[in-house]
């Protein structure tokens, strides 16, 4: 909203005093600076108009004007309708002297004339309303003028009441809500006649406020501070630089003073408003001191005693002061240090005082971007300020920072792009919507240009915008950018590139001249997490295109397809969910293609079931569902599968189709471990070969649907689900009845689902695809025998019918749901931007709490090393019997690990996870790992100097990572999840599942098991850096390699071989050395630390081996003659123990000497251990914890005195 029409209203009666004022003598003659006396009274009037207008025309020279002098009720009317019909909904400004007429009246009227000057005339503020309505600005410079603004909320309370139910009853209400007083005085208050002012002080004040505020001050400082300064000199001073100081003085004290809304009504809509609202800030200093209290509505606080006004009379004082020897001796003016100074000041509020939200010097700061001398000084401190966060960036908007950064874009400064960058950054984080300004103003064009500046250092949902950034070459600028240094920018043109081209066709076709789809690929094994997500955000819209198809576009998305598909095995979950987003786009469109690959697989499988049946009834045995059991020589024969399945006759009963779901006690030896148990086809997905981009998408979506991370496995359900709908329908029988999908289940049973929902048969409309009425519906048990997808709680469709028994027409128009695939990674990205990037993190940060938190804790962790150091020597020969903990768990352990700072303990059965406090005793949390029966073959703490995250391994290859694992008043959390090995090897013998072992100063994984292969992953990348092959025909049981930077890796093998491996040397010859000497199951290897370097290892059949990894032969041999279970070797000390089946711990020493033997003994108060199931030392103290069979869980140390 502006102010387009001004009606300047002046009552002055020039040479006739008004009866109810006597003027002294001498008295303020002034008018807008003119003396009328001195001139004839009829032009005196005229010219007293014209000047002030052009005082107004200063702040807004755009207006209309109109002048109204001396006027009489009907020209008053008649102006008033004029200026209201021609601004129609803007504002108009009635700016109102009555300094040659009588006082308001008590009655709400103010003084004009009739024709002939002979009579003064009362025009009612009642009228006036009704006239002018609004929105508008009055300004009153009379004696007891604000008696006009009480009157006017009175008439419009009034007006209120009177249209209470009527049409009108808006008008009063916006009379007063959009209308703005300034009046000069308070209702019982005289306009003062001091002769060194003007006699209309309050107009002054608004129009020249700079004058007026010299004036005023040269009066009352006495020439104390400012000797020899005369009324005469003031004209001499710079009023441009004064002015631009006296702005930045008032938006200080109304920004600090009013609050948020009346700050942005008064001093941020409208140019004229804001101009006379600051000048009215003077005006109330200044007629305050001669006993005048200007009012105003919207009402404002006090603010003539505000300390920014000391500031102002500093800025005059330093320069007057300089006026007698610019005069007589022709001096250059000095410039004021006022910017410098409160520049100075918001540094030091931010160096000190960020705590208290609101900085005084936020509006100054604003003001110094108009200046070329201080900008990138400002630029820098408001960029700083930004950065303290979204409140921040929440209170540089409130105080208008947008103009200003939206005008410093016209700028060609390259010292100001970077700054400008990191501002409009953060602004765009904050609030989206001003991309419009950029493309409105054509501001967009100046980021374009520092895309495409070499030497610069490091537009979604628009079309507007993205058709201007098309024209400008965006495609090119952002592929020249790809492989920059810096990952952020990397990232945020991959995104670029994305959100252009996602919707808008002509962008595509021009990224296909440009071969830009391409030249993302290579991006996908970025370092850089952000990066490899948004490349598949960028392909994912590349592929999802909903505009007519060639036969080009499709070659060009299948080859993106394929690519696409390679990121399956990705370690970040970020990069996973976008991918299920992307293929889901992909599946989409080429839907009918999916569909029939997959009525293929089920054909065939359909006429391999029988043939499978019997070969795998002779194996292992197969459930009548074709489920395959896979025999397991340790664990005894398979469970009995459920009778047999008789055929597929159609007629069969809903209940023996039913019976024909898996037994949940087959999970523990179904392969491969994908899923604890699976369907043939599920089986067939798995192991086809990549034949062609369909083939390997369903594979992909297979895994994705199975991810360790949760979210992931969602997004997959949704578009797995949408298409195991569209195939059964599609593989529906001509004369309408579905035919059951017996072998297409991708391994998913039906719990939860009721059988009373049904699916009708669809048909392809101009609407979606619809359900049909006519086709007869059956329970859903009969089309999807395994699905678990959909729960009692969820119907299938999202609208369709919950019970089969609903009528016809709740069966009409319903439209198959699409699957609710989507992320949010560019608002996710944006997001960083509303947190601190210029200030370090807490830990890193010696103002913070946290960094001294820290601190303390690694002073505490350096102390327990240094103590548990000083006790190797001596505790390494010591005897480790005494039992100082037991507890009995409720299930039995099978991995233990210590926390090495925390006296507490963490035990993990097959999926439950329990951390036991050592000092109570007492059970401090307890977990499942996953909702699965997945087994936990591996776990490890990690990350403990810091803050300790748990990292375990289940036998389907999968790794989960979980924060606040230790503390019982935090939530825990899952941080991350992956799949650590893929394609594990199908075993009817001893599985190892998953083993690894942490690397903590590199933040290496290296992980191994029931595959040929070992995988090194960066954990910091998410990615994995290494495969080397192992070479074996069996599992890898354990792996070890130190925990120095060696490069050295040592893995033991389930065929008893020991396998050396460099990891520096290409994968093909980076096995160094293969040790045979054991002859069984490799328990435990250890690689020690140090410049030896030497090796342990120990078998299941009880030999305990050391060896020189120079030599092919080991140097000492101890046998335990029994067999182990479980074996452990501190880190440290030189000390290993030996546990087994038969209920006996040993404790050697490494030069073999047996220090202890722990046996079960029956009687009173004697040990009592079952067979040893997992062992673990400590990492630092010379302590180990023990796990048996029976759910006991000890933990020995030496004796008392010894400790």
């Amino acid at each position: 909203m502006k102010t387009v029409s001004v009606a300047l209203v002046l009552c002055l009666n020039v040479g006739v005093d008004p009866p109810d004022l006597i003027k002294p003598t001498p008295c303020a003659r002034l008018e807008c600076w003119l003396d009328p006396l001195t001139m004839n009274p009829n032009k005196s009037l005229e010219a007293v108009g014209n000047s002030l207008q052009k005082q107004y025309e200063r702040w807004q020279p755009k207006a209309r004007y109109k002048q109204s002098l001396d006027p009489t009720v009907e020209e008053v009317k008649k102006l008033c309708l004029s200026l209201r019909r021609n601004a129609r909904d803007d504002r108009v400004l009635f700016h109102y002297n009555g300094h040659g007429v009588p006082r308001p009246t008590q009655n709400g009227e103010i003084w004009v004339f009739n024709k002939n000057y002979t009579q003064y005339i009362p025009l009612s503020i009642y009228d006036l309303q009704s006239w002018i309505t609004g929105p508008t600005v009055f300004t009153y410079d009379c004696s007891n003028a604000g008696a006009i603004i009480d009157h006017y909320k009175a008439f419009c309370q009034q007006r209120r009441d009177e249209s209470i139910g009527e049409s009108d009853s808006e008008v009063s209400i916006n009379l007063l809500e959009n209308c703005i007083h300034m009046a000069s005085c308070n209702s019982n208050e005289v306009l003062p006649l001091n002769p060194d002012l003007p006699a209309d002080l309050f107009t002054s004040c608004l129009t020249t406020p700079i004058k007026t505020a010299l004036r005023w001050f040269c009066i009352n400082n006495n020439n104390l501070l400012v000797p020899n300064v005369t009324l005469e000199m003031i004209e001499k001073t710079p009023i441009g630089e004064l002015n631009w100081m006296f702005t930045a003085v008032t938006d200080t004290i109304a920004w600090n003073v009013l609050p948020t809304k009346t700050f942005q009504k008064l001093f941020r809509q409208d140019l004229l408003v804001a101009s006379l609202f600051r000048n009215f800030l003077l005006a109330e200093r200044i007629m305050r001191s001669f006993n005048c209290s200007p009012t105003s509505h919207p009402k404002l606080p006090s603010t003539h005693n505000h300390p920014m006004w000391y500031t102002w009379d500093l800025v005059l004082d330093r320069c007057l002061s300089q006026l007698p020897a610019i005069i007589d001796n022709g001096q250059e003016f000095v410039h004021s240090t006022f910017f410098e100074d409160q520049l100075t000041a918001f540094q030091v509020w931010l160096a000190l005082g960020s705590e208290r939200r609101i900085p005084e010097q936020l509006p100054v700061v604003l003001q110094v971007l108009l200046s070329q001398i201080h900008r990138i000084r400002a630029l820098d401190l408001l960029g700083k300020f930004l950065d303290l966060g979204v409140w921040a960036v929440e209170l540089a908007l409130s105080v208008g920072i947008f103009p200003y950064v939206l005008r410093l874009l016209q700028s060609s400064a390259r010292e100001l792009k970077p700054r400008m960058l990191f501002i409009w950054a953060k602004i765009l984080a904050h609030d989206v919507s001003c991309q419009a300004d950029l493309v409105k103003d054509g501001a967009y064009k100046y980021f374009l240009q520092i895309l495409a500046d070499a030497q610069m250092p490091a537009i979604k949902d628009n079309p507007a915008g993205k058709e201007a950034a098309q024209q400008n070459n965006i495609i090119a600028v952002c592929t020249e950018l790809l492989d920059d240094v810096n990952p952020l920018l990397r990232q945020w043109v991959v995104l670029c590139l994305g959100y252009e081209w996602h919707g808008y066709d002509p962008a595509r076709w021009c990224a296909v001249r440009d071969n830009a789809y391409e030249k993302l690929y290579h991006l996908l094994s970025d370092d850089c997490v952000e990066v490899r997500a948004s490349v598949v955000y960028a392909l994912g819209t590349f592929v999802s295109n909903k505009n007519d198809r060639s036969g080009q576009a499709d070659n060009i998305d299948q080859g993106i397809g394929m690519t696409l598909a390679g990121c399956v095995k990705d370690g970040s979950p970020v990069v996973r969910k976008e991918l299920v987003v992307a293929l889901s786009g992909f599946v989409l469109e080429f839907e009918s293609y999916f569909i029939s690959t997959a009525s293929k697989l089920m054909r065939d499988i359909e006429s391999e079931k029988d043939k499978n049946r019997v070969g795998n009834n002779q194996s292992g045995g197969t459930t009548a569902g074709g489920w395959v059991y896979v025999p397991n020589k340790n664990n005894g024969p398979p469970p009995p599968p459920p009778p047999p399945y008789q055929g597929t006759d159609s007629s069969q009963s809903q209940a023996s189709r039913r019976s024909r779901l898996p037994s949940s006690q087959s999970s523990n030896s179904l392969s491969p471990p994908t899923t604890a148990e699976y369907h043939p086809a599920l089986e067939r997905l798995l192991s086809l070969p990549p034949r062609n981009v369909y083939n390997m998408v369903w594979k992909a979506l297979v895994i994705l649907l199975h991810d360790p991370y949760p979210e992931i496995s969602d997004l997959g359900k949704e578009l797995y689900n949408y298409l195991m709908i569209k195939i059964t329908a599609s593989n529906s029988s001509p004369t309408g009845s579905l035919r059951p999908l017996d072998s297409f289940s991708l391994g998913i049973s039906n719990q939860g689902l009721d059988d009373s929902v049904s699916i009708p048969a669809v048909k392809k409309t101009s609407k979606g695809i619809e359900r049909s009425r006519s086709q007869p519906q059956m329970p859903i048990s009969d089309i999807l025998p395994h699905s678990q997808q959909f729960s009692s709680k969820r119907t299938v469709f999202g609208r369709g019918p919950a019970n089969s028994d609903s009528s016809e027409d709740d069966t009409d128009n319903r439209i198959y749901r699409l699957p609710n695939v989507k992320t949010e990674l560019g608002s996710w990205c944006s997001s960083q931007f509303r947190k601190s990037l210029l200030k370090p993190l807490n830990h890193y940060d010696p103002s913070s709490q946290e960094y001294y938190e820290n601190e303390w804790k690694y002073l505490c962790n350096a102390e327990i090393r240094a103590e548990a150091a000083a006790t190797y020597r001596y505790l390494s020969k010591s005897p480790l019997d005494d039992e100082c903990f037991i507890q009995r768990s409720n299930f039995s352990p099978q991995i233990i690990r210590f926390m090495e700072y925390q006296k507490a303990v963490v035990v993990a059965g097959q999926n439950e996870i329990n951390v036991w406090n050592l000092e109570q005793p007492n059970r401090m949390k307890a977990f499942r790992n996953n909702l699965k029966s997945h087994k936990m073959t591996a776990m490890e703490i990690i990350n403990e100097h810091h803050s300790p995250l748990l990292l375990t391994g289940t036998d389907d290859g999968s790794l989960r990572l979980w924060r606040h694992f230790d503390d019982d008043d935090e939530n825990l959390k899952l941080i991350t999840a992956w799949k650590g090995l893929s394609e594990m090897l199908r075993s009817s013998f001893r599985r190892s599942g998953l083993v690894m072992s942490w690397e903590q100063q590199t933040g290496k994984l290296l992980c191994s098991g029931d595959v040929r292969s070992v995988s090194i992953w960066d954990v910091r990348k998410e990615m994995k850096m290494q495969e080397i092959p192992t070479g074996a025909d069996s599992c890898v049981t354990s792996i070890s390699s130190g925990s120095d930077k060696s490069s050295l890796l040592v893995a033991g093998c389930g065929d008893g071989s020991v396998r050396l491996f460099d990891r520096r040397l290409p994968a093909s010859e980076s096995r160094v050395k293969t040790l045979f000497e054991h002859k069984a199951w490799v328990v435990k290897v250890h690689k020690q630390s140090g410049g030896s370097g030497n090796i342990i290892s120990g078998s299941i059949a009880g030999d305990v081996k050391f060896w020189d990894p120079r030599f092919t032969e080991s140097v000492k041999t101890i046998n335990t003659q029994c067999t182990l279970n479980a074996m452990d070797v501190h880190k440290e000390a030189d000390v290993l123990v030996c546990g087994s089946a038969s209920q006996v711990i040993q404790v050697y020493n490494h030069s073999g000497e047996l220090n202890s033997c722990i046996k079960y003994h029956d009687g009173f108060r004697v040990q009592r251990i079952g067979p040893i199931s997992c062992l673990a030392f400590h990492p630092y103290r010379v302590m180990f914890a023990a796990g048996s069979v029976d759910c006991l869980l000890s933990v020995y140390s030496p004796p008392d005195k010894r400790r």
